[in-house]
């Protein structure tokens, strides 16, 4: 039973199509008055918005990694020398060290 609930709960954060309602979800959370437990109470009342912060700095940095990601691979496909005759040879003279 705890397999599939993790199972689950791993495949909607990870499907990008709830991942904004995550962030927007995260948000109001953090900025609205109301909370699970009370931030005046020591300690305990900022446990839900640590974990709820750490949602948030999840999702926000796995759609930047993403794009990264995206930004290498698409700079990497671009045309470059096909042979290695085309290729640009770069000639260093060498001193020999003794």
């Amino acid at each position: 039973m705890k397999n599939s609930i993790t199972d689950w709960y791993r495949n909607v954060i990870r499907n990008p199509k709830y991942r904004w309602w995550i962030i927007i979800g995260s948000l109001v959370y953090l900025l609205s008055p109301i909370d699970i437990s009370p931030d005046f109470i020591p300690v305990v009342g900022w446990i839900d918005d640590g974990l709820i912060a750490t949602l948030l700095v999840a999702e926000v940095s796995q759609i930047l990694l993403e794009q990264l990601k995206g930004r290498i691979k698409s700079s990497s496909e671009a045309p470059g020398p096909e042979t290695p005759s085309e290729a640009t040879t770069v000639d260093v003279n060498a001193a020999s060290v003794e």
